[in-house]
């Protein structure tokens, strides 16, 4: 009785105070706008402070607390650069542009046609393949340390920036077939069925039907393994020296015995990040739209 006398009020009740009674959906809008703001800020803050500080000079960048009004310089972009120090950062910054570039067209490749026979096409016992696929990614990078270091040793392969294409591909490659399965599942059957009517073979559907309905999928894929490539640290700098180290291994060379030079470092890691930001801005669209391809049904 309580509960139908209640909706009995709140039916008598008069249009004005039924209005105010019920939730407004642009204040939770607001809400919701402002702490996305909050939390681009907490992520912006750090990076935007680091590119501040590499336009300071090393005595203003050591102070404590942080000079934020101090004089700007470009010493630490030319201490980079090797102006001073005649150390050239370009064979890095080509090495990690082969080494990323490269393993990331390797793995669409193989993820690719991989992705489809999961998703499309699936075979036989397939979620035990994903699985598989998987499981790789469980076992730390560290214990696998070793062995690939000897084996590199035993075949000839340190200081080879080709072999660490080949740990990239192999490392990138389980990330990318889970991804663009999700992404080729969402591809509509009938467009198949219409194709093979038509008498087009598996590569021509692959190449003229399916890739560009994935478009989105493939870029955002092809993005995170291109970031993950760039920023890896611990195979290069295990399995590189001098003539195939790459840009994060330059970037510790500035962590000398003499101690830690903080314009200099933030002026190399501003460098560094600059491509990365760059591909994600160019290709931010597609990201978006291939990280959210399908949440929508």
């Amino acid at each position: 009785m309580t509960a139908l006398s209640t909706d009995t009020r709140a039916l008598t009740m008069p249009p004005s105070r039924r209005r105010k009674s019920r939730i407004d959906p642009t204040r939770n809008n607001t809400v919701a706008g402002v702490l996305a703001w909050l939390l681009a800020l907490l992520f912006a803050v750090p990076v935007l402070w680091m590119v501040l500080t590499s336009f300071h000079s090393e005595t203003d960048a050591a102070t404590n607390p942080p000079s934020i009004a101090a004089g700007l310089t470009l010493d630490g972009y030319r201490d980079f650069f090797g102006v001073s120090s005649g150390v050239s950062p370009w064979p890095p910054l080509i090495n990690s542009a082969t080494a990323s570039v490269v393993s990331t067209i390797l793995v669409l490749l193989l993820a690719f046609p991989a992705a489809y026979a999961l998703s499309i096409r699936p075979v036989r016992k397939w979620t035990d393949v994903m699985f598989f696929f998987l499981s790789t990614k469980m076992m730390p990078v560290v214990a696998a340390l070793l062995p690939l270091y000897l084996f590199a040793k035993n075949v000839g392969a340190l200081d080879n920036i080709w072999f660490l294409v080949l740990m990239y591909t192999s490392m990138n490659l389980p990330i990318a077939v889970w991804m663009m399965r999700s992404f080729l599942a969402e591809v509509p059957v009938e467009m198949l069925e219409a194709a093979q009517i038509d008498g087009a073979t598996l590569p021509l559907i692959l190449r003229k039907v399916i890739a560009p309905v994935a478009t989105p999928g493939i870029a955002a894929t092809a993005l995170i393994c291109f970031i993950f490539s760039w920023n890896e640290l611990l195979l290069a700098r295990v399995l590189t020296g001098v003539s195939a180290g790459t840009a994060p291994v330059f970037l510790t060379g500035f962590v000398t015995s003499q101690g830690l030079f903080l314009a200099q470092v933030c002026a190399a890691a501003t460098v560094i990040s600059l491509p990365v930001l760059i591909a994600g801005f160019a290709a931010q669209d597609k990201l978006v739209q291939g990280l959210s391809l399908g949440a929508v049904k």
